[in-house]
């Protein structure tokens, strides 16, 4: 229900039934000139406040829902009233949250706890999602930068990005025992460099500097290998053959964008090999198709995800090049009610990496702030499940 609110000051009304009377300052404020009178009206979400810098024996406030709060001093004095909530539809998309090679990565972490109990060591943060890591920090899991830091023999895994030759041999050579939780799909495109690498050919890799699974990447290539980001870098690229090219791909790019830094690759190189986007994983190509389907019927897009997550990141990019403003927050908390200004559909996905629990957060944050109506699309499966390593299904092959 609507509030029925009136407020006058000095005599003159400034509020009636709950609109503002087209005078925002009152008559003592005019004649006084004093700067601590005058009068607000501050809306968030549903709850609305009337704020009056007047001593409160020249205010009035009546009307069922209004509650003075304050009082005449440092404080303005102010009326907090319930507002009847908007209306909005929010819409969520398919596929959108955990990818097999994220719920299997967790789950190595998991049964590893299990099996040897804590402490068990993680290079790295093992999905890039700082709730996860929370999580599982809490049940004794220790996440390291460095293979260095881990204790001599120690159960050790491998993040879902993957890592080097060089740390694996580090990890090897302090005796840790290592499960590798890399995800398949980032391991079919080292074998890919690989091979195109045995093979004489001079490898190109299209990621982005600094993203573990990159540094994996580079680091499993014993023979030439560029890293390539965009058009720019692809023009200035020099290689040694022009004739014996080969690329691969991270796997958590935006396909549109990776198409383009293709097309250049072949444009100025014809004979260049290739796997055109099929290296990008099929979780990432479904998020971002959802999210364009999303975007032709939100009015704003959120976002669940980490700042540095490549995949979350992406979502929201799609999200913006589809007509759709866009935000990538981490939680529900990180909310900004001015982004949803006048829309009426807002939608809402989660990064590959970002558990579904913090979609339904956000769910009920919205429906503190509107009257919501929640579509949820029928679901989208994957059918997509990654075995186990041997180290956890055959236990004994690792002393606890």
């Amino acid at each position: 229900m609507t509030a029925r609110l009136d407020v006058s000051c000095c005599g003159q009304q400034l509020v009636k039934a709950g609109k503002e009377a087209g005078n925002r300052q009152c008559q003592h404020f005019r004649r006084r000139g004093a700067s601590r009178h005058g009068f607000q009206w501050i809306r968030s979400g549903a709850v609305s406040s009337v704020g009056l810098n007047c001593p409160p024996w020249y205010t009035g406030f009546t009307g069922m829902d209004a509650q003075p709060i304050g009082r005449w001093g440092q404080a303005r004095l102010s009326a907090r009233v319930r507002m009847a909530k908007r209306k909005v539809r929010v819409m969520l998309a398919e596929p959108r949250s955990f990818c097999a090679g994220v719920v299997r990565a967790i789950e190595i972490v998991e049964r590893a706890l299990d099996v040897y109990g804590p402490p068990v060591y993680v290079r790295n943060k093992i999905v890039h999602n700082e709730y996860v890591v929370a999580d599982l920090s809490a049940k004794g899991v220790r996440f390291v930068s460095r293979v260095e830091e881990i204790p001599d023999g120690a159960i050790t895994i491998f993040s879902a990005h993957g890592v080097s030759r060089k740390v694996e041999d580090g990890a090897k050579g302090q005796g840790l025992q290592v499960i590798d939780a890399t995800c398949p799909l980032v391991k079919r495109v080292h074998n890919e460099a690989k091979r195109y690498s045995r093979k004489g050919y001079e490898i190109i890799l299209i990621g982005h500097p600094g993203h573990p699974e990159v540094e994996g990447t580079l680091g499993r290539v014993d023979g030439p290998i560029h890293l390539v980001s965009d058009l720019g870098d692809v023009r200035a690229l020099v290689p040694k053959d022009p004739e014996k090219l080969a690329y691969v791909t991270q796997t958590t790019l935006g396909v549109d964008d990776t198409r383009g830094v293709i097309d250049e690759l072949k444009r100025r190189f014809p004979h260049i090999r290739g796997p055109d986007v099929k290296d990008i994983c099929y979780a990432t190509q479904n998020r971002q198709e959802g999210v364009r389907r999303l975007a032709e019927f939100a009015d704003v897009i959120l976002v669940l995800g980490a700042s540095y997550s490549s995949n979350s990141t992406r979502l929201r990019e799609v999200g913006e090049s589809s007509g759709a403003p866009s935000y990538l927050i981490p939680d529900a908390d990180a909310l900004d009610p001015t982004w949803l200004d006048g829309a009426t559909t807002i939608g809402i996905t989660a990064g590959a990496s970002a558990p579904e629990r913090l979609v339904e957060d956000l769910i009920e944050r919205l429906g503190e702030l509107f009257d919501t109506q929640v579509v949820r699309p029928e679901e989208f499966n994957e059918n997509v499940v990654f075995n186990l390593p041997r180290e956890l299904t055959a236990s004994d092959r690792l002393s606890a």
